[in-house]
């Protein structure tokens, strides 16, 4: 029978210490009735009009300030590009705009925290989590900072118990998205305003970046029967994709809408029906690329590919090809229907083998060692501070494939070294803990008798429920 304590871990997000011994029932019945409680809001989030107003603001200000820092200085300073521009040239407004970003990146981050460490759905809590790294984008970029963190609440968690399809168009038409992968630059080369550039010599055209992502990544996979010509009629069909408000790329006069929004502009548009996949896709401005992605949406590729990374997350780092067929079918009998795949992960027994455990990633761990001491509040700044020591700072993964998920990237020497440091952080600011009760409700059975044996031997309380989160079992789930 399936431990109460696994079941919060490998399903959850680990068992809150500050609620005792917790009686969940069935585990797998606990986990399905998430489904219909999840609550996927998250209170006082900025606007995205706002970001994107802030972001147009900050180049209008970079503008300004290069251009009178080219009339003041000499020649040979005027000329230099804006990388080598001196720092004396930054105005002080730039260097607050930048400021003011970084402090509402730290914001989101704090509030998903917060939702994480308070969640009454810790299932689909985790499952949104998934989500967010599947779609990965990066705030490293002056234009993803603001954006990135409002891909997962605005793309991603109103739909997290919906359709896969839905999902995904909302995610790729998110301004997170179509900044990070350049889709925002993108030109048909016979569109009207290429056309026109071309007659300028200007050197803008086409940018794959978000077709060859959406195909590799969001979609089918890698190697999966598209070639580049696939990719590249794709990316003519996205063509027009992009973001309101933000005076940037080719035809921005021509973008309409609210700031921040989703924009579709014909003027960049590349004119012409698209063969993808074997299937021809007619001339239909905005429509055209929407259409490619419904039927990527369903394809088998896709439901392979999403099977196999749900697979991964929750059984083990080597997919059990069982549990990836049971979720494929799922996927593909329901057209893309989520419910009805976490219902099947639900079912797989892989998923519930407590001798095959899973390495926590940074984020995991961390969020699992906040509950465990009882943490129901963070503060912003401190909490980004801990995830960048740890190696993985919230929505700035290293490429757009999002966050290894295997133990083979995070149970290194040095990651270890940090996760010790942390837990004597941790430990030294909970209050009145005491590891040696807490051990078993945050472990249950899997708690080893030489775990046991350090906390007790413990020199004092703070070491002790250091060593419990640092212990091996604290870092797996």
């Amino acid at each position: 029978m399936t431990s109460p304590t696994f079941a919060e871990s490998r399903f959850g997000l680990g068992p809150r210490g500050d609620d005792g011994t917790v009686s969940i029932g069935d585990p797998r019945s606990w986990a399905v009735a998430q489904i219909a409680r999840f609550q996927p809001a998250i209170a006082n989030l900025p606007s995205r009009a706002a970001i994107a107003t802030e972001l147009a603001d900050f180049y209008e200000l970079r503008r300004t300030a290069k251009a009178d820092a080219r009339q003041e200085s000499p020649p040979s300073v005027a000329m230099m590009s804006k990388a080598a521009m001196p720092k004396a040239a930054v105005d002080p407004a730039i260097k607050a705009a930048r400021r003011e970003a970084r402090d509402g990146y730290a914001r989101l981050v704090g509030a998903r925290l917060a939702s994480a460490l308070s969640t009454p759905t810790p299932f689909l809590e985790r499952i949104t989590h998934f989500w967010a790294n599947h779609f990965a984008v990066s705030a490293q970029k002056v234009t993803t900072v603001g954006f990135a963190g409002l891909l997962e609440m605005e793309a991603v968690r109103p739909h997290v118990t919906g359709r896969f399809g839905d999902m995904l168009l909302a995610a790729e038409q998110h301004p997170a998205m179509l900044f990070y992968l350049d889709q925002a630059q993108s030109i048909g080369p016979n569109s009207a305003l290429g056309q026109r550039a071309a007659a300028r010599g200007a050197n803008r055209g086409l940018n794959e970046n978000l077709a060859r992502e959406i195909l590799e990544l969001h979609t089918l996979g890698v190697r999966t029967g598209y070639d580049q010509a696939d990719v590249t009629e794709f990316a003519r069909a996205l063509t027009g994709w992009t973001v309101a408000g933000v005076g940037r790329g080719p035809g921005a006069r021509f973008v309409t809408g609210n700031p921040g929004d989703f924009s579709f502009v014909d003027a960049l548009h590349e004119p012409g029906a698209r063969t993808i996949l074997g299937r021809r896709f007619a001339e239909g401005g905005e429509g055209q690329a929407r259409a490619v992605l419904e039927m990527l949406a369903v394809h088998p590729a896709t439901a392979r590919h999403v099977a196999t990374k749900l697979s991964r997350h929750f059984a083990a780092d080597d997919p059990p090809p069982a549990m990836v067929a049971r979720l494929e079918r799922a996927f593909l009998s329901s057209g893309g229907d989520l419910p009805t795949v976490y219902r099947a992960l639900i079912a797989s027994p892989e998923a519930w083998d407590e001798t095959q455990p899973k390495f926590r990633s940074p984020w995991d761990w961390t969020v699992a060692s906040l509950r465990a001491v009882g943490t129901r509040e963070v503060q912003p700044l401190p909490a980004v501070a801990l995830l960048n020591q740890l190696g993985q700072p919230v929505w700035m993964p290293p490429s757009p494939a999002g966050w290894d998920d295997d133990a083979a990237s995070w149970a290194g020497p040095d990651a270890l070294v940090r996760r010790v440091e942390a837990a004597q952080r941790i430990a030294e600011r909970a209050n009145a803990v005491d590891a040696r009760s807490l051990a078993p409700v945050l472990l249950g059975a899997q708690l080893a008798p030489a775990t046991a044996t350090a906390i007790a031997r413990a020199e004092s309380p703070t070491t002790g429920l250091a060593l419990l989160l640092a212990s091996p079992e604290m870092l797996r789930r």
